[in-house]
């Protein structure tokens, strides 16, 4: 009896589970990018200094190197000696502007006073409004001379052109400087990443063309993309030279050389999902059927290469060929 109701539950089971059917993926051969490994460098977009307006000598140095700036912020000031003291004689001049413009009012209205009276002739109301306009032009032009002085002081101060990093201080606190001396070295933001091709793949790089880098150089373990920019038409040394953007970057280091996959052509390859192989002890395999048996032949692994048929792409280097059948493990 017990053997009876054992049998009966297996047949249930047997009916009630349908029956799994392996999945098989032939193998072909298909067009990958080819890709080249290459070197580049982390380099700014452009370089520019910081230069001072007026000569003189650096009282004060804000920045050092590794510095984060903002356009326009302050990272030193020039100091000048001489502009201090035209500035006190021009204080000293324009007062006493101020007094005669003040005294050739007073008379002027005391002899237009005597003119009205008829006590005094016109000529004497003409020479008094001379007298005046005299005056107050001569205060007019000290207070420009002044402003100019104060625009002088005002451009000690030495500005950022440009957003970025404090690259180089080419300058101490205490150093004299000329007008348009450099005074630090500021590497603007959104930094690029600078290859140099051998000219042999050269013709096979054109703007737009995707890049990527090993995502070790970063301390991570996805690789990260990028697109080229601009392609430059002279080549140096043998190599073409190339921007390309590939965002979070790094805002820090420049000059940081990193290894770069660029395209280098195309060429045949098989790639089939990566849920297809198999690891034992080290050695990849897959499942293979033939003849109606399913054998494990072992492989080669590549590298990853996705696509939009195979979102787990693998390169298969070796053990495999095209039309052979292999059945999902």
């Amino acid at each position: 009896m017990f053997r009876l109701v054992m049998l009966g539950m297996l047949a249930a089971s047997a009916f009630a589970a349908p029956v799994a059917v392996a999945e098989t993926l032939t193998v072909t051969s298909r067009a990958v990018s080819d890709e080249k490994a290459v070197f580049a460098t982390v380099e700014s977009i452009s370089v520019v200094p910081a230069r001072g307006r007026i000569g003189g000598v650096v009282i004060q140095l804000n920045v050092r190197e590794g510095d984060s700036v903002t356009s326009g912020q302050a990272i030193a000031a020039i100091g000048d000696e001489k502009l201090a003291l035209q500035m006190k004689a021009l204080d000293a001049q324009i007062d006493a502007l101020q007094a005669q413009s003040n005294q050739a009012q007073v008379d002027f209205s005391r002899i237009e006073g005597l003119v009205e009276r008829g006590t005094l002739p016109r000529v004497k109301l003409d020479e008094a409004r001379t007298a005046l306009n005299v005056a107050e032009n001569g205060l007019r032009a000290r207070t420009a001379e002044r402003a100019v002085i104060q625009q002088q002081l005002n451009e000690g101060q030495v500005l950022a052109p440009a957003g970025g990093r404090v690259l180089k201080k080419l300058v101490a606190v205490g150093s004299v400087v000329l007008p348009g001396d450099p005074v630090a070295m500021i590497a603007q933001q959104n930094f690029k990443l600078r290859l140099r091709v051998p000219e042999r793949h050269a013709r096979f790089l054109k703007a737009g063309d995707k890049v990527r880098v090993d995502g070790a150089e970063f301390g991570e373990q996805i690789s990260k993309t990028g697109v080229i920019d601009l392609v430059y038409p002279q080549i140096e040394d043998g190599r073409v030279i190339a921007d390309a953007t590939v965002e979070n970057l790094g805002e820090y280091f420049v000059g940081d050389r990193l290894r770069v996959w660029i395209p280098g052509g195309t060429r045949t390859a098989f790639v089939i999902p990566s849920d297809y192989v198999t690891t034992r002890f080290g050695v990849d395999y897959v499942h293979l059927t033939q003849g109606g048996r399913t054998l494990d032949v072992p492989v080669q692994r590549g590298r990853n290469l996705p696509s939009v048929e195979f979102p787990k792409g693998l390169e298969i280097l070796s053990g495999i060929r095209v039309g052979d059948k292999l059945v999902h493990p």
